[in-house]
């Protein structure tokens, strides 16, 4: 029983410290960095252009700095106010605008990529979206729509 018992702690011990480990990875690259890496990554996918590389890195940069300091932004509420929560009108101002940026992220995409690159994104953008889903907490709550 014993023998069982440390076996667990240790591998419930080695599972947290990977989830640490996972959480810190993307924290440690810049915006640039980050925005290269996305961009390399939607080159080998979608077999863009050098022009399309080019464009597509700018809008990548843009929106990994966006992020960097909504990040930040975040960081510094919650420190600063004790980690109070955002009212309900905060809520909604702030997915609003997280919408307005998706849409106009998507709009611009649809500018610089061919029509069968265009598809093959919003597929690949899809897929993200259920894993990110599938990591949160797996079951579907009231106010996600159903699919």
């Amino acid at each position: 029983m014993k023998k069982v018992l440390i076996i667990a702690m240790a591998f419930i011990s080695l599972h947290t410290v990977a989830q640490e480990r996972e959480k810190g990875e993307r924290s440690e690259y810049t915006p640039e960095q980050m925005a290269t890496l996305h961009t390399k990554r939607m080159t080998l996918a979608l077999d863009l252009s050098a022009a399309q590389q080019e464009q597509v890195q700018n809008l990548n940069l843009s929106q990994a700095e966006m992020r960097k300091t909504q990040m930040e932004a975040r960081k510094a509420r919650k420190t600063s106010e004790e980690g109070a929560k955002p009212t309900a009108d905060e809520r909604y101002a702030m997915q609003t605008e997280r919408l307005d940026q998706q849409i106009a992220l998507k709009a611009e995409m649809k500018k610089i990529l061919s029509d069968e690159q265009y598809a093959r994104w919003e597929k690949m953008a899809k897929r993200k979206g259920k894993h990110k889903k599938g990591k949160r907490g797996g079951k579907k709550g009231k106010h996600m729509s159903r699919e």
